[in-house]
């Protein structure tokens, strides 16, 4: 079966986008998309995209065949491409994923495509990360690796733990042991914050399922949020977050509200290949 694709990227996350009617009917399986993904036998990328086009929704499939809730940088992809395959250079969509549906706005001026979303309101609450915990964790303390690390933990219907210490270089040892730390029971998406001075800060972000990445949409909105809450950043106040790959602009509203997330993606190629 030759499968048609479109390579996307949002700030170098990249991504295999497969229009779900392509595949006509079969389900894209773990092996297959662990193939595609792969950098030197198959395309290439950071995971996959699978999108249905008639009522628009979005499902992603991770580098390592592990399926995440949601993708920041994948959800301004997806929402690129309905506006290309629309032939309109501004479009709003809802595109519906399992953490729930999410309002787009795509700009599509040529060289610099911009695409907001509405980020489904954040929840500090242990048991939607989920997190072995009685209580949220704000700043939290846990040890790893012989040293104090604290956390504070933020769902946007896929878990992230969000660090605000001068952790460095030791964040390559420190991440994947948070990651396998048994409070988190289906793992958890790390961030390391640096060099924040309340509108802006640096964000470096281990994935699950992908490693670390260039840039992680639902990692840089749950860092503001994690600023908001623990008093590093105001709320309704535009915070600059800096990833490897770029820069993503966020808000965070008033508790309960979404979070305003607006940054770049960009269509690479077109492709088709064996499945």
């Amino acid at each position: 079966m030759l499968l048609p694709f479109y390579k996307y990227e949002g700030l170098g996350n990249d991504f295999l986008l497969i229009e779900t009617d392509a595949l006509g009917g079969l389900q894209l399986s773990t092996d297959q998309a662990i193939t595609l993904c792969d950098r030197h036998r198959g395309v290439g990328g950071d995971g996959v995209l699978l999108l249905e086009v008639a009522v628009p929704s979005m499902g992603v499939i991770n580098s390592d065949g592990s399926v995440p809730e949601m993708c920041g940088n994948g959800i301004r992809c997806a929402a690129l491409h309905l506006a290309r395959r629309a032939g309109e250079s501004a479009l709003e969509v809802t595109i519906d994923t399992v953490a729930g549906p999410h309002s787009c706005l795509v700009v599509n001026r040529p060289g610099a495509e911009s695409v907001a979303v509405h980020m489904a309101p954040p929840s500090l609450v242990p048991s939607d990360l989920p997190l072995h915990a009685d209580a949220p964790w704000l700043d939290h303390p846990l040890a790893v690796n012989d040293r104090t690390v604290h956390l504070t933990g933020v769902s946007f219907g896929n878990p992230h733990a969000v660090t605000f210490d001068p952790v460095g270089d030791q964040r390559f040892q420190i991440g994947p042991a948070i990651q396998s730390d048994p409070h988190f029971p289906e793992g958890v998406n790390v961030g390391f914050v640096s060099e924040h001075d309340g509108s802006s800060m640096r964000l470096d972000v281990l994935e699950r399922g992908a490693g670390w990445t260039l840039a992680c949409g639902t990692g840089a909105c749950a860092a503001a949020v994690a600023a908001v809450e623990t008093g590093r950043a105001k709320r309704e106040q535009q915070l600059s977050i800096r990833l490897p790959g770029g820069t993503l602009m966020v808000t965070v509203g008033a508790p309960g509200d979404t979070v305003l997330m607006q940054g770049p993606a960009r269509f690479v190629f077109r492709g088709e290949v064996e499945l």
